[in-house]
């Protein structure tokens, strides 16, 4: 296993927890975690758009909301945001405004990833802020859940 990758396989397991709790509410399974600049979780997210009727009920808002909350600053600077799903342009926009450090994903989303695949925002370097990306951390484990997910409903 690379290295890098390693370093990240406990939080993706926690982000994948919260990915298959999310099959609860017969949301996607996307799940995330934010950790502090020592590693330790702040705050859990998963996608809550079902559940909630809520377009922007993800994963990752709902972790970054809960970590700034937790906090009581919405800046994240230092913080590492772990998904199990690429970020779309929305989460990537709220990684940026949160000033999050770092986001680690699993597995690509080549219809809506902005982390790289479709777009990279999180990287442009028009905007002020731009994280540390850390790619395909435990992809095949965070695709397989999706493919079941979906598989089911086809």
């Amino acid at each position: 296993m690379n290295p890098l990758h390693e370093r990240w396989a406990d939080p993706m397991d926690l982000a994948l927890a919260e990915a298959r709790a999310a099959l609860a509410t017969d949301d996607v399974p996307v799940g995330a975690v934010v950790l502090d600049p020592t590693g330790t979780v702040v705050a859990t997210g998963r996608n809550h758009r079902e559940a909630d009727a809520d377009p922007t009920g993800h994963a990752e808002l709902q972790a970054l909301r809960a970590a700034a909350r937790a906090r009581g600053e919405w800046r994240l600077d230092d913080h590492t945001l772990v998904v199990t799903l690429e970020p779309c342009t929305m989460c990537a926009g709220a990684i940026v405004q949160a000033r999050v450090a770092r986001v680690v994903f699993g597995a690509y989303d080549d219809k809506a990833g902005a982390v790289g695949s479709l777009w990279d925002v999180v990287r442009d370097r028009r905007l002020h802020h731009r994280p540390e990306v850390v790619a395909g951390v435990g992809a095949d484990e965070c695709a397989a859940l999706l493919l079941d997910f979906f598989g089911d409903r086809r």
